[in-house]
């Protein structure tokens, strides 16, 4: 992979950097045919393992689901980044993918699981990797850019979280790019206007004193975990009593969607 030289003042500024073209070729076809596959297999069932979406299939829980996936959790030019944002000690939070359908409506903005930084500074970082261009029309990510440093959330001030705001940018990009962000900044995928789907692997990892978003050492297969080598082991914090701890937390775990069984909540 090319290496990354724009400024992590980018991150610092606005809360979210854009790597054009980052992912090889031959690396975005094999997601792009893994991602196929397991739609193709799960069906009606694909992304149970977390939460699904209305207008969207979602894909959750895989790392457990392909080798090929451990490439795009363990990139070191962007866990560089990661750490940038977030400091040295964090883990992998989930792996998950988003397909927006034709139709699809807007995503509420919101920060990723609700949360605002603490004394300790950003405790969320999401790394978006687009397997399809992100067009003005077909559902790109929307970023209110610097909103990661107002320290509170967009339900604390905007009537209609789906409406749009005066100061938000879309972010488009060619099929291969990559964002990285502090997911304390406020965004949210837009409507998808066109007949076609657009799809991309969301990469989310926080503080090692956070909980997991989705508890990787429960979800994972007790084969995957004993061929994981030890450095994804760590990431995933398979080994951490205080992530086993972390994991019974009654927090958010979705700045947007609704957990199950219970209303939604921002």
């Amino acid at each position: 992979m090319s290496a990354i030289t724009r400024p992590a003042a980018e991150l610092d500024e606005l809360g979210y950097t854009l790597l054009p073209n980052w992912v090889p070729a031959d690396l975005l076809a094999e997601l792009r045919a893994t991602v196929a596959r397991l739609y193709a297999i799960e069906g009606e069932k694909a992304g149970s393992e977390f939460r699904q979406e209305p207008g969207c299939l979602r894909l959750a829980n895989l790392v457990d689901k392909g080798a090929v996936f451990q490439r795009v959790i363990a990139a070191p030019e962007l866990l560089a980044l990661v750490a940038h944002v977030i400091g040295p000690e964090f883990k992998l939070s989930s792996l998950n993918c988003r397909t927006a359908l034709p139709g699809c409506a807007p995503q509420p903005l919101h920060a990723d699981m609700g949360g605002v930084a603490d004394g300790h500074g950003a405790w969320v970082c999401n790394i978006i990797w687009m397997l399809d261009a992100y067009t003005p029309d077909n559902g790109p990510v929307r970023v209110v850019p610097s909103s990661h440093r107002w320290r509170r959330l967009p339900a604390s001030e905007l009537p209609d979280l789906r409406a749009h705001h005066p100061a938000e940018i879309a972010v488009t990009a060619p099929a291969g790019s990559v964002v990285v962000m502090n997911a304390h900044t406020w965004h949210g995928g837009l409507d998808n206007r066109t007949q076609g789907h657009r799809t991309a692997l969301h990469a989310f990892y926080c503080r090692r004193d956070k909980p997991q978003q989705q508890y990787q050492k429960k979800l994972l297969r007790p084969e995957v975990q004993a061929a994981l080598p030890a450095d994804v082991r760590r990431l995933l914090a398979l080994d951490d009593p205080l992530n086993d701890e972390l994991a019974n937390s009654d927090v958010p775990r979705s700045g947007f969607l609704p957990a199950p069984g219970r209303p939604r909540a921002f």
